[in-house]
């Protein structure tokens, strides 16, 4: 038997169950927080931010909110005759 058979065999399966040591101690680990916290545990003091106003309505058009205005003319393009090419 060779040394390389030996340190692939053995010594790079070490990684391999540290890792898994380590995630059967963090599943045993107690999640409960400290006995004796208080209120004032020297979190942030700032307040969270106000939402948005939203935009103001749009006005009423009379008492009791008539239609809006009809649109303004339209305006008609010119229509430009083609040129007869004289041959």
């Amino acid at each position: 038997m060779s040394w390389t058979f030996l340190y692939l065999m053995l010594f790079l399966k070490l990684p391999i169950a540290g890792l898994l040591w380590l995630v059967w101690w963090a599943i045993h680990q107690d999640t409960e927080g400290p006995v004796g916290s208080r209120e004032d545990d020297g979190g942030t003091k700032l307040r969270p931010q106000h939402p948005r106003q939203p935009f103001p309505r749009r006005p009423r058009r009379g008492p009791h909110g008539s239609p809006a205005p009809p649109s303004p003319p339209r305006t008609r393009t010119v229509v430009v005759r083609a040129r007869r090419v004289q041959h």
